[in-house]
């Protein structure tokens, strides 16, 4: 039988402040502990006793944190002893609700109200005194503060033993404790209800008790069998350690293959590395090759010949690096500036000569001595080709001038041999533009005794310009290749005349 008491809203529950502090061991909210004062006088050292007194367990959040129980108290009668196997359950708390089925194992445990009430006008923040006086305020009691503290402990202590989880509990995990422990001895009875039916179905089957003979029909059968199997057990255990050796032996193949290829690896990738610089070395090398043969193509087309010996006229006069060769009346030109053009054109004959050495037959040595040249004869005789000399009377001079158009025919004549061994047409062969013969130039003659100054001049003039035709074909020669940028092959040496449009040959050289 249950009883419930349902306290005032309007009123509260008083804090016995003699009391410590008390937590929830599930949920850890703290709990107020009230009505403890009044019970303690009459079970003062009874610690056995299972009625405790009157004490309400409040959770901080439980649902009636806000009401009040006056005097309320629960008495745990007398367990049953339980089956074996079964956990104890939790008792009823005051103020839980009824659930039914699942309260059927609380019948015994009720909660037993007292009426008597505080005479206070409902403020709800007084209760009775344990002697039945007047109604106070609670006040410290030091002498009972022991005993209090003893009746909780007790409490506390029993509570455990009989639900087997730690005490206190506020009323909301009470409730779900007291569900769950419901639920777990619904599963129990379902399984013991399972065993105990089949227990009566095996009771119930017949039994076929075999003869001794059958027996050991049987017997010596299964033996069979269990050697049988023994057997197989062995061979297969062979088996088995012959797939393990081959296992390992397979394993050791695969570590060494990991190895072959972490290794072939490390080479490739050393290899792709040296490849990478090779062809990072090879692309700088081809660069620079690249810068070379540009600069070897300009230079190719620069002619150190061409800029250093330019044979150009002024006037009436030819020029070689721009010193003009020959007088006139009305301009005479210094000896030293005649001189110098003498040096410059005997230097670059002496060059063209000694290129084609030895297949050029220099007979007449050219001696370039700066402004002062001389030339040797075939006989081994020297003359000076410089002045000044008697404008009447200069045989030395005379005779150097006419070696030195000699040596110019010889080389003339060297070209033109030159160009029919290459299979050049006779035509397109090397020819001077003007003839020599002997000591004349166009029937001009070169020596200057007993001769014109302007004869002299256009003499010497004509000189130049076939020195300039000898010069330009000495540089389009693909036997000069190492100072010309012209290089033909034997088919491809145009003829002189075409080689001289291309440089922009003047005709007024030679008017």
């Amino acid at each position: 039988m249950k009883k419930e008491y349902i306290p005032d809203k309007g009123r509260s529950l008083p804090v016995d402040p003699n009391l410590p502090k008390w937590i929830c061991q599930n949920c850890h909210h703290s709990l107020c502990i009230v009505g403890v004062d009044s019970y303690v006088d009459k079970f003062p050292n009874d610690s056995s006793r299972s009625a405790m007194q009157g004490s309400s367990i409040h959770g901080a959040s439980s649902v009636l944190g806000s009401t009040r129980m006056d005097n309320s108290f629960v008495v745990l009668p007398k367990q049953k002893p339980l089956a074996p196997g079964i956990p104890p359950r939790p008792r009823g708390m005051p103020g839980q609700p009824d659930t039914g089925q699942a309260r059927k194992g609380m019948e015994e445990s009720f909660v037993v109200v007292d009426k008597s009430e505080s005479a206070s006008d409902g403020s709800g923040t007084q209760l009775p005194s344990s002697e039945g006086g007047p109604s106070s305020s609670l006040q410290p009691n030091n002498s009972g503060f022991h005993s209090t503290i003893t009746v909780l402990k007790n409490a506390f202590e029993i509570a455990t033993t009989q639900t087997q989880v730690e005490q206190p509990l506020c009323l909301e995990c009470m409730r779900v404790l007291s569900d769950k422990l419901d639920k777990e001895v619904e599963d129990v009875t379902r399984d013991i209800e399972a065993y105990e039916a089949c227990l009566q179905r095996l009771e119930g089957e017949p039994r076929d008790v075999l003869s001794e003979a059958d027996f050991r029909k049987e017997k010596l059968k299964i033996e069979e069998e269990e050697r049988k199997l023994e057997a197989a057990i062995e061979e297969i255990e062979k088996q088995n350690a012959a797939v393990n050796a081959e296992l390992k032996e397979l394993e050791q193949k695969s570590n060494r293959f990991k190895e072959l290829e972490e290794r072939y690896w490390h080479e490739f990738n050393n290899f792709q590395f040296q490849l990478i610089s090779h062809q990072e070395e090879r692309d700088a090398i081809l660069a620079k090759t690249e810068v070379s043969q540009a600069h070897l193509e300009l230079l190719k087309r620069t002619n150190v010949l061409n800029d250093a010996f330019p044979i150009w006229y002024d006037g009436e006069f030819g020029t070689i690096n721009n010193f003009r060769l020959g007088r006139l009346p009305k301009i005479p030109v210094e000896w030293d500036e005649i001189n110098a053009a003498w040096g410059q054109a005997c230097l670059l004959l002496h060059t063209m000569c000694q290129y084609f050495r030895p297949k050029f037959p220099y007979r007449i040595k050219i001696i370039p001595l700066g402004s002062y040249p001389r030339i040797m004869g075939s006989n081994n005789n020297t003359y000076e080709l410089f002045g000044p000399v008697n404008l009447f009377w200069s045989t030395r001079f005379d005779k150097a001038m006419t070696l030195f158009l000699t040596c110019l025919k010889d080389f003339g004549e060297f070209a033109n041999a030159k160009d029919l061994e290459n299979n050049i047409p006779p035509e397109k062969c090397f020819n001077f533009p003007s003839k020599i013969e002997n000591d004349k130039v166009e029937n001009y003659s070169i020596p200057q005794s007993f001769n014109k100054q302007e004869n002299w001049t256009k003499a010497l003039k004509y000189t130049l310009c076939n020195f300039k035709w000898a010069f330009y074909w000495f540089i389009g020669s693909p036997n000069f290749q190492p100072l010309s940028a012209m290089v033909f092959s034997a088919t491809e040496v145009p003829a002189v005349g075409f080689l001289y449009a291309k440089r922009g040959f003047d005709p007024k050289f030679v008017a």
